[in-house]
């Protein structure tokens, strides 16, 4: 049971970047009736999505959102001491985009950068990541980015995913403090099920190619997609999801020893609105402690979790101590619950790129 512990490190900053292009998904018809969009649009509840031009990457919309975070908190940018970038959206292949970062945003060459590849929970990770390195006193602070643009690797022609990703990065400032307590974090994996959600083409296994390029009819309904875009069997996630997902977060609230009445915020990865109401409804939660943000950004991947925090939970964490449980599931499967402490964090205003 990979379960972890941490003390007195938290989060003491956030800032969020999305692009400055709203998709009105109501109006996202090139390839499919007025009819049929809405259907889709009104049972997953999202209405509106942020989506990056041909330029602008994943790096680049963290890179705009850790400038805001180091400008609003007056961060002297030698005391940066860790770099985490997560992301299945990187700019190259190799190098690391992590690295390419540090030199953007002017750190030391002291500075440890590593990417972190995983897709919905990969916050989750990213956050346990960064606060095991923490617990070490050699490091003073550390940026955790996450950046998504999966808009750009679904098919527009294949209705089962073309409303449902947008784009957004995210940066989190992480220090040590007493006043933060302690953290838990349940993370786990099933790999049986990678097929559930996949870009099969492009990678070593299946290697670009023109075959990999080509767009062709994929079921019986005519969606369209090359193997280099992204699929997700839908049903298979959610029967997923509505097991394991409950299952984690008991799980977690007894291994802390705490209850879900202790909880201010729960913090859902923003999949659609469908799923996150029924795993509110099996666990009895009151949905006012429930932020959303699925109807105007999207499903943004493992971004949706912090981004949900810095738009919608700005005032609340800036005024009092809260505790917040994080939740996210997706590719790979893998899947994560945290209890994470916030004190005192100051949030930016969401900027546009």
């Amino acid at each position: 049971m990979a379960i972890l512990q941490y003390k007195n490190v938290g989060i003491t900053a956030m800032a969020a970047c999305v692009p400055h292009t709203v998709i009105d998904n109501y109006k996202y018809t090139q390839y499919f009736s007025e009819e049929e969009v809405r259907k889709v649009v009104d049972k997953v509840g999202i209405y509106e999505r942020r989506f990056a031009d041909s330029n602008t990457c994943s790096s680049d919309l963290c890179c705009a959102a850790a400038e805001k975070l180091i400008a609003d908190n007056h961060i002297d940018r030698s005391e940066i001491d860790l770099l985490v970038f997560v992301s299945q959206t990187p700019d190259y292949r190799m190098p690391a985009t992590s690295i390419i970062l540090q030199e953007r945003l002017k750190l030391n060459n002291s500075v440890i950068a590593f990417d972190i590849n995983l897709g919905c929970s990969g916050f989750l990770y990213g956050l346990s990541t960064v606060y095991s390195f923490m617990q070490q006193k050699g490091l003073r602070k550390a940026l955790l980015l996450d950046g998504e643009t999966r808009s750009k690797v679904y098919s527009p022609k294949d209705r089962r995913s073309a409303f449902l990703f947008g784009d957004a990065g995210v940066a989190a400032l992480i220090e040590r403090n007493e006043k933060f307590g302690n953290s838990y974090f349940s993370l786990n994996s099933d790999g049986s099920r990678a097929d559930l959600i996949m870009i099969k083409g492009g990678g070593y296994r299946h290697p670009s190619s023109l075959d990999t390029l080509k767009e062709r009819v994929v079921d019986e309904f005519g969606n369209i997609r090359s193997d280099e875009q992204g699929y997700m069997k839908g049903a298979d996630v959610f029967n997923f999801v509505i097991v394991e997902i409950p299952k984690d977060i008991k799980r977690l609230f007894q291994f802390a020893g705490m209850e879900k009445e202790q909880m201010d915020y729960f913090v859902f990865h923003q999949a659609n609105d469908f799923i996150n109401s029924y795993i509110a409804k099996k666990l009895k939660l009151d949905t006012e402690r429930i932020p959303s943000t699925i109807h105007k950004y999207g499903n943004t991947s493992s971004v949706s979790v912090p981004l949900t925090i810095v738009s919608e939970l700005k005032s609340q964490l800036e005024e009092a101590d809260k505790t917040l449980m994080l939740s996210a599931f997706g590719v790979g499967l893998t899947w994560g619950t945290a209890i994470v402490p916030f004190s005192g964090c100051h949030i930016s205003d969401v900027v546009e790129l």
